[in-house]
């Protein structure tokens, strides 16, 4: 019987990323062609406090509007393959093929999740990442259209903070996380965080349900969620930009 090809990239074993990012390390690529990966440790770390995210008043109208649809887990694939892609303010990337499979695999294990953004049936932007334990490990965001990632992380932290996640790794410090409320932390700091996330997560318990419910979402009710026959409230519809923006104010 013939045999498939080999792939012409590095292949990874998911619980061997799952083991790297247990101890602060990820894998990057040099390119998005290139054929392996290296791994990552910086000395400093990018981490956004889920009680500190900065919603200026336009994002606030932005969220509120439901100018974006906005939606969890529902085009992974098509989401991190566009984060991939080449762009006029980002001519390459380090998502490659190596990182782009071990992912969607990572996805379909129930570790991997995405948040997308949509202008009618067309994705414009969103954010992808790696749950572990009670972090959240955001890998790379994108914009096709004014303000879709920014609305896609207003969206992800709201989820970690209904889910019981206690750490959001951005990892490297750009401008763009810094106006959001991004900081920078030393690596032993980091680490110390980190370990307070994971705490119960580690070993053979890795490959087990994340800590965080990254669907609790889903399941809030909301305070003007209908109620049933017997007075009880229902499970209400998906969360609209409004209740986001409400969730994301009660704290910060």
């Amino acid at each position: 019987m013939k045999q498939p090809p080999e792939p012409s990239y590095e292949v990874l074993d998911p619980n061997l990323v799952l083991g790297a990012y247990s101890v602060g390390v990820f894998p990057m690529a040099d390119a998005r062609d290139a054929a392996g990966i290296y791994w990552v440790e910086p000395r400093k770390r990018a981490i956004l406090p889920l009680d500190h995210l900065h919603l200026s008043k336009s994002l606030r109208k932005t969220i509120a509007s439901d100018r974006f649809r906005v939606t969890a887990d529902a085009a992974f694939e098509e989401m991190i393959a566009l984060c991939a892609e080449s762009a006029e303010d980002r001519p390459d990337t380090w998502i490659n093929a190596t990182i782009e499979t071990v992912f969607t695999t990572l996805h379909y294990q129930g570790r991997a999740h995405s948040i997308e953004c949509w202008d009618g049936d067309r994705l414009v932007g969103g954010l992808y990442g790696l749950a572990l334990g009670k972090a959240f490990f955001g890998e790379s965001m994108v914009s096709r259209a004014t303000d879709a990632s920014k609305v896609a992380l207003a969206w992800l932290v709201a989820r970690l903070k209904v889910g019981g996640f206690t750490l959001l790794d951005c990892q490297f410090m750009t401008p763009h996380l810094a106006s959001l409320g991004a900081i920078e932390i030393s690596r032993a700091d980091y680490v110390a965080l980190l370990g307070g996330a994971l705490e119960g997560s580690l070993g053979a318990a890795v490959a087990a349900s994340p800590a965080g419910d990254f669907g609790a979402l889903d399941r809030l009710v909301l305070p003007e969620a209908p109620l049933d026959s017997d007075g009880a409230a229902t499970v209400s519809a998906p969360p609209l930009g409004k209740d986001i923006v409400q969730l994301l104010t009660q704290t910060s």
